[in-house]
């Protein structure tokens, strides 16, 4: 089993998708004539959520799409000065296994190139939809990435490149979306919606499963979502994880340090990632 600083019995990186109206504009979902800039994620949402983070020191990997260094430069900055990490989303949340590896690349340029203009380092990509797609993690590698986060389990270290993966059950929009009712059965044994009490649940459950089985996990909210949540749920989950990286039983990190343990541990991670070929998009995210 691979050993995880301090001699926790897992790792976990807890991760909040999307900010502002990129995936909407990507979608076609915003209203005609809205204006941009303003969203409720990037001006309510987010402020909120890193006093709640400070509060019990707990550091986040946040993936942005690209899109946001144009219309909340502020927002990223705050993040990143408060201790949290920044990693890449799409440029507006394309889906990314549907992205030839050409515009894979291009993506990624003109991402990466936008963030360092702002002076904040990127080190990773989750692609919308979980899929690599086509560019695999050569277009990461090529791109100066160390890590990728898609569907799938089982960290590991490929060529220069961490994977560590999500499984959609540790997703928040898996308790709603019509196309992944498949993962909800898995979760309940039933398809129906979850409601935030019962997803709430299944993360404690899955933690302490994490911390006596080992291995890495990451959970994954949605800025758009954590008023589904609530602010009473998420605090409680939020004190969940902070207990157990005080008392030792989980390594709660970003994203970017469990992958340059990964990387620096190799010889620990010869098991491999295995993939998820379900997504949001060919499910039908």
């Amino acid at each position: 089993m691979p050993a995880w600083p301090g001699g926790a019995g897992g790792a976990l990186s807890l991760s909040f998708d999307n900010l502002g109206e990129a995936a909407e504009i990507e979608l076609g979902a915003l209203a005609a004539g809205a204006a941009l800039g303003e969203h409720s994620t990037a001006t309510r949402v987010l402020p909120s959520l890193l006093d709640a983070l400070d509060t019990r020191d707990l550091a986040a990997t946040f993936f942005v799409e690209g899109l946001n260094t144009e219309l909340y430069p502020d927002a990223l900055t705050a993040i990143a000065a408060a201790g949290h990490e920044l990693g890449y989303h799409a440029w507006r949340h394309e889906q990314w296994g549907e992205l030839s590896a050409t515009e894979q690349a291009e993506n990624l340029a003109r991402g990466l190139s936008a963030f360092r203009s702002l002076g904040l380092p990127v080190a990773g990509l989750r692609p919308p939809g979980g899929g690599l797609g086509p560019g695999g993690l050569g277009v990461l590698r090529e791109a100066g990435l160390r890590y990728g986060s898609p569907a799938g389990a089982g960290a590991s270290a490929e060529g220069g490149v961490a994977l560590l993966p999500f499984q959609w059950r540790h997703v928040d929009a898996s308790c709603v979306l019509p196309p992944l009712a498949p993962v909800r059965e898995q979760m309940s044994g039933s398809p129906d919606p979850l409601d935030p009490g019962a997803f709430l649940a299944y993360l404690e459950a899955e933690l302490e499963r994490l911390s006596h089985e080992g291995g890495f996990a990451t959970i994954v909210l949605h800025l758009f979502m954590l008023d589904w949540l609530a602010e009473d749920r998420l605090g409680a989950l939020l004190d969940r994880l902070s207990a157990a990286a005080t008392r030792g039983d989980l390594w709660v990190a970003p994203c970017a340090s469990v992958a340059e343990h990964v990387l620096f541990n190799r010889e620990h991670f010869q098991a491999g990632t295995v993939l998820d070929p379900v997504s949001w998009s060919s499910t039908g995210n």
